[in-house]
């Protein structure tokens, strides 16, 4: 059992209110504040603070998932991958045409206060979750 655990990760993507995505993955790839983290099976633990970005997961199964996750922690132990969000979703879930509308509705109210940046931050994590879904 321990062999098969060493060829995959498991993860799970759970925001505030409700799992997003959990599964078997072979890599995880998020956007930390000490920059992006490369999650392979036998990783050493971390706990890492997500920066407003996009969290990238490899299924066994080969298949590219990419989920809007702002802002959050990324948990690594076991072989296991927490990544809890405020808010998260699957870029396939996410109407391209209406996150390019809100980041620029974001950009033209401005960046003057922290929840303004936030706000930014969110939406541009949003597109780039939609455009690479697509």
């Amino acid at each position: 059992m321990a062999e098969e655990s060493s060829k995959h990760l498991e993860v799970a993507l759970v925001a505030a209110e409700r799992v997003v995505w959990e599964g078997q993955a072979t890599i995880v790839i998020a956007r930390t504040t000490d920059g992006d983290v490369g999650i392979l099976p036998g990783h050493a633990p971390l706990l890492g603070l997500l920066q407003g970005g996009t969290v990238q997961v490899r299924t066994v199964d080969g298949d590219f998932l990419v989920a809007a996750a702002p802002d959050g922690f990324i948990s690594v132990a076991n072989d296991r991958v927490s990544i809890l969000a405020e808010n998260a979703e699957m870029g396939h879930d996410i109407d391209l045409e209406e996150a390019r509308r809100e980041l620029e509705q974001a950009l033209a109210t401005g960046t003057a206060g922290e929840a303004d940046a936030d706000e930014v931050r969110a939406a541009e994590a949003r597109v780039r979750a939609a455009e690479t879904a697509s």
